[in-house]
């Protein structure tokens, strides 16, 4: 199975690998028995430092395929790393649009919620997550977005708006969180290895859908 892609979850701001969706991904990887197929690298709180750790992981497997499965300020990296490198194609999940906007609320001291690490989030960190921005994505066929109307901490809109030219699944409900998300699972391995994609069977209705 050495020519399946590789699965790197990016996960978001003040997570880490230990989030339910980057666990719940590992597992799954794990049942299917392509556990050696599945990274979630734990991120710097510094921009600059993470965007270079994830580019030494993607450079170190460039001989590879690579899907990101990136979530809110993941989907933020995530977007730069697969403008940049042409074997990275991404699943946005409830992606950050323009998290140096957002960000500004939470400038000063910081706790991860799962590391429990304390440090400062500042202006200068807020400069360096503007210098990632992507004005105008490239290849809208290298995304699929995956967001939910119930995120209370993004507007939705806003992805949808960015990633307009790209396959989309707007659901009604669920959360800034991503509910259910074990449900597309399968879906974002089928993007991966490029097989025709088919959502699940949800408990939150699919408002709209978009192909690319």
């Amino acid at each position: 199975m050495a020519n399946l892609p590789l699965i790197i979850y990016v996960h978001g701001f003040n997570s880490s690998p230990a989030s339910w969706k980057a666990q719940r991904l590992v597992a799954h990887m794990q049942s299917i028995g392509r556990e050696q197929d599945v990274l979630v690298p734990s991120l710097s709180a510094s921009p600059a430092e993470a965007i270079e750790q994830l580019q030494a992981i993607v450079q170190a497997h460039r001989e590879r395929f690579i899907t990101l499965v990136g979530s809110s300020l993941g989907g933020y990296y995530s977007t730069w790393l697969t403008e940049h490198y042409l074997n990275v194609r991404t699943v946005l999940i409830n992606p950050a649009v323009y998290p140096y906007r957002l960000l500004e609320n939470w400038l000063g001291e910081n706790e991860n919620i799962y590391t429990h690490e304390r440090y400062q989030l500042t202006h200068e960190h807020l400069a360096q997550l503007h210098a990632l921005d992507i004005p105008e994505i490239f290849d809208p066929s290298r995304y699929v977005l995956l967001t939910q109307t119930g995120d209370e901490t993004l507007d939705y809109r806003e992805a949808v708006e960015k990633f307009s030219g790209s396959t989309q699944y707007i659901q009604e409900g669920g959360s800034h969180g991503f509910d259910a998300f074990d449900e597309w699972i399968p879906m974002i391995l089928a993007f991966s290895e490029g097989k025709a994609i088919v959502p699940p069977a949800t408990t939150l209705t699919v408002l709209a859908q978009q192909e690319a």
